[in-house]
């Protein structure tokens, strides 16, 4: 934010490869203070050394990427409660050096953020840290207990709360599920279904002894199906977290194909992995994630819905635990600091997306869903919201370097590509891996 009388900083980012969604260029583009300002590609590059042009510093990026900061609308922050597992600066730092500088944390905290004050509070503590910009969502019961209403919806406004969501304990009650929905769609704001409220057969399943891999896909498709009905009869805008079987994102697409409000997102551990690699981690224990990880099928079904249009945004799930008590099944993976790579190494590399599209997975895409026109790609008049990365880069996967407290990945001592190296929010440098040797 620019201060009071103090002279503009124009700072000007050469010799890069720019992406985003619609662009795929070399050029360069100057900042002015928080905002981009101009873009230069396709035989338009520019070029000075500080103090010429009315340029105050120069960052030369010698052929790397730059792409718009990736934005996460989901993300387990564990603060307040929960110290042992995340703290409020630790997933930051964390979400800087994965290349994100926006986020929706989800409201599963102790005590629950079950209230517009309890979610601007964590916003307002996230705003004086200055590192990240944090849109905490709102629980749609009190306490998560699926008796009542929240008494955040009384206060919330579009403008300030960008997702209601009860995590993963979708209100089991179908009368008040559609009160929830129909209070957010008055208030325009899009309610995230985790989709884990999984009915009599899946019960049933889990009663009969049957394993997680065949009653939690019963759970998961038919609390899609129930999600998207009570969204559908109030009105509201229903976003599907971590989409993972194949049958809910056939159910999704036929949703869309009927024009109702409906988006969805899938993570890279779903993306990327299957229930093999659960396996060899510990389906029970450090493989172990809601939804699980699934099969080739259902993996290979998400990557054909990246490419069609069905899913629409690719978010972390970021979800830290302590080592004991992922030997105990905590669900869940550590996934901030992974993301990029992880998704550039197994769609990019693998020629299943083209960098442009994933930037509007990770970036623009998120951007429209949580109603966040100022950032999202790189445009003259948005936010210097950007991440430079080394797409040559070749690194091993090594969770005692991990910013985030909790180091349960799933990609842990893998070889992955590409890696995010420098992070800027609204034109300030807020992270740079110390071995690139970039100008500030």
């Amino acid at each position: 934010m620019r201060v009071r009388g103090r002279k503009p900083v124009k700072t000007l980012l050469q010799n890069f490869h720019i992406v985003d969604e619609s662009i795929d260029a070399f050029g360069s583009v100057i900042l002015h203070d928080e905002i981009i300002r101009d873009v230069y590609i396709k035989g338009e590059i520019i070029r000075y050394e500080v103090g010429h042009g009315g340029v105050d510093r120069v960052i030369d990026g010698g052929g790397l990427t730059l792409m718009p900061a990736f934005i996460d609308m989901h993300a387990h922050f564990r603060d307040p409660g929960f110290p042992e597992k995340e703290t409020l600066e630790s997933a930051s730092l964390a979400a800087l050096a994965g290349g994100y500088t926006t986020l929706v944390c989800m409201a599963n905290t102790k005590p629950v953020i079950d209230t517009f004050e309890a979610a601007q509070a964590l916003k307002q503590r996230s705003d004086a840290l200055g590192l990240i910009d944090l849109y905490p969502a709102i629980a749609l019961t009190r306490n998560m207990a699926g008796k009542e209403l929240a008494p955040g919806f009384s206060r919330a406004k579009s403008g300030h709360v960008r997702l209601f969501s009860e995590d993963g304990k979708d209100v089991a009650d179908d009368a008040l599920f559609l009160a929830a929905f129909g209070q957010a769609a008055c208030l325009k704001i899009p309610v995230s279904c985790h989709c884990d409220a999984g009915g009599l057969e899946a019960e049933q399943a889990r009663q009969a002894g049957q394993p997680r891999s065949v009653w939690s896909r019963i759970e998961e498709n038919f609390a899609t199906e129930r999600a998207l009905r009570l969204g559908r009869e109030a009105g509201a805008h229903v976003h599907i977290a971590h989409v993972s079987t194949k049958e809910a994102l056939a159910s999704i697409r036929a949703a869309k194909a009927r024009g109702e409000s409906l988006t969805c997102e899938a993570t890279p551990h779903h993306l990327c992995l299957t229930e093999a690699d659960a396996a060899s981690l510990g389906s029970e224990s450090h493989g172990r994630v809601n939804p699980p990880l699934r099969t080739e099928d259902d993996r290979q079904a998400l990557i054909a819905g990246l490419l069609d249009g069905s899913i629409d945004a690719i978010a972390t799930d970021h979800a830290p635990h302590t080592s004991a008590d992922k030997e105990h099944g905590a669900p869940g993976f550590s996934g901030l600091e992974t993301s990029f790579a992880a998704c550039f190494t197994e769609l990019v590399r693998k020629e299943h997306l083209s960098l442009s599209r994933l930037s509007a997975l990770m970036s623009a895409a998120p951007a429209r869903i949580l109603r966040l026109i100022d950032r999202g790609t790189i445009e003259p008049g948005l936010l210097a919201d950007l991440v430079v990365v080394d797409t040559e880069a070749v690194w091993n996967v090594d969770t005692a370097l991990f910013r985030s407290r909790g180091q349960n990945s799933a990609f842990n001592g893998r070889t992955l590509s590409g890696k995010p190296l420098m992070t800027l929010r609204q034109g300030h440098v807020v992270f740079d891996r110390d071995f690139w040797a970039g100008n500030r």
